[in-house]
C-alpha cells in the first residue's frame, strides 16, 4: 500500500522506521513546521522530518491542515492509508481522504486514558499496566474503532521517561502489524464502549503538575516519577523573606509518624525532607529556579534552608 506517515517527535520515528523496515511504501511524511530552538533560536526540524529526509521521502510541513495547497499536495500523493503517531488532531477532510482510512497509535489501552498525556497519567495514577492501541480516527479525540492493542507492565519505580522509551518500541511493532493486517484485509475493528466513564489523560499545565503536599505520600511519589523528565513536578519553597520555585525530579516516600506541620522543610547535611500527613517525602533530585538540576546532597553543599522553611 501507499502510506503517508504523520508525526513529529522522536516517539513517532520508531514507528516510521518500523514501516520502512517492513518494506512498506511510505510515499510521504507530514510533520510540524521547523521551530526556533536553543539559545540562538535557530530553526530546528522535527525528528520525523529528519527521518523522512534520511530515507528520501517527500516531507510536507503545513501550518494549517485545511490549507488548500496542503490538501492538494496530500491528495497528489495518492495514498491508500494514513498512519498517525504523535501528531495534531486532524480535520475530517484529511483523515477521510485515503481509501483505507487513517489510523492512530495511542499510548494507552483505550478507552482508558484518552487525551494528550496518557503515559504521564498512567504513571501518576500508580497503574501497574499500560499499553498501546491502534484505532481508526473519527471526528472526536481518541474515540474511534479499536484495531489492536498490546499491553506492557509499569514497574513501581519507573519514570514516565522510562515507560515512554519502552512504549516507543512496542508501539512501533504494533503499527507495523496493524498496517500488515489492513493490507491483508483481516482487520475487524471494534467500536469503543460508551456506557461508562474512563480515566482521562488531560493536557499537562502549571496547575496539575504542582505538588499538593496535603495528599498521601504514595500519590506524591507517583506524581513526581510520572512527571519525570518532562515537564517535572514543581513546588514553591517559602524561605524567610523570599519564595523560590523548584522542579522536583526524584523523591523517596517514608511512611512515619511525626509532630511536624505538613509542608515543613527539615534538612541535615545531606538530605531535604518534607513533612506530610502520613510521613516524609525525601527530595533526592531537585532544580531550584536559576540553578541546575542536582542531587539534594550536592545542593546542600552551597545552599542552606532556614529553620522555618516550608513548601506551598
Amino acid at each position: 500500500m501507499r502510506i503517508v506517515f504523520m508525526g513529529t517527535p522522536e516517539f513517532a520515528v520508531a514507528s516510521l522506521e518500523a514501516l520502512i523496515a517492513a518494506g512498506q511504501e511510505v510515499v510521504g511524511v507530514v510533520t510540524a513546521p521547523d521551530r526556533p530552538a536553543g539559545r540562538g533560536r535557530k530553526l530546528k526540524a522535527s525528528a520525523v522530518k529528519d527521518a523522512g529526509l534520511k530515507h528520501n521521502i517527500p516531507v510536507l510541513q503545513p501550518q494549517k491542515l485545511k490549507a488548500p495547497e496542503f490538501l492538494e499536495a496530500l491528495e497528489a500523493l495518492n495514498a491508500d492509508l494514513f498512519v498517525v503517531v504523535a501528531f495534531r488532531m486532524l480535520p475530517e477532510v484529511v483523515w477521510s481522504m485515503p481509501r483505507f482510512g487513517t489510523f492512530n497509535l495511542h499510548g494507552s489501552l483505550l478507552p482508558e486514558y484518552r487525551g494528550a498525556a496518557p503515559i504521564h497519567w498512567a504513571v501518576i495514577n500508580g497503574e501497574t499496566q499500560t499499553g498501546v492501541t491502534t484505532f481508526f480516527i473519527d471526528e472526536k479525540i481518541d474515540t474511534g474503532a479499536i484495531i489492536a492493542n498490546k499491553s506492557m507492565p509499569i514497574a513501581p519505580d519507573e519514570t514516565t521517561g522510562e515507560v515512554h522509551d519502552r512504549m516507543m518500541e512496542l508501539g512501533a511493532s504494533l503499527v507495523a502489524e496493524t498496517v500488515a493486517a489492513i493490507e491483508s484485509g483481516t482487520v475487524q475493528a471494534k467500536p469503543q464502549p460508551k456506557e461508562k466513564t474512563f480515566k482521562p489523560a488531560p493536557k499537562l499545565h502549571a496547575e496539575n503538575t504542582r505538588i499538593d503536599w496535603s495528599l498521601p505520600g504514595a500519590y506524591i511519589y507517583n506524581k513526581v516519577r510520572g512527571l519525570n523528565p518532562f515537564p517535572a513536578a514543581w513546588t514553591e519553597f517559602v524561605l524567610e523573606d523570599e519564595v523560590i520555585s523548584a522542579k522536583i525530579y526524584k523523591v523517596a516516600y517514608e511512611p512515619a509518624e511525626h509532630n511536624y506541620t505538613t509542608g515543613s522543610v527539615v534538612c541535615d547535611k545531606k538530605s531535604i525532607r518534607i513533612a506530610i500527613e502520613d510521613g516524609w517525602i525525601n527530595l533526592l533530585e531537585i532544580k531550584l529556579s536559576g540553578k541546575r538540576k542536582m542531587a539534594a546532597a550536592d545542593l546542600l553543599n552551597g545552599f542552606s534552608f532556614p529553620l522555618d522553611s516550608k513548601v506551598q
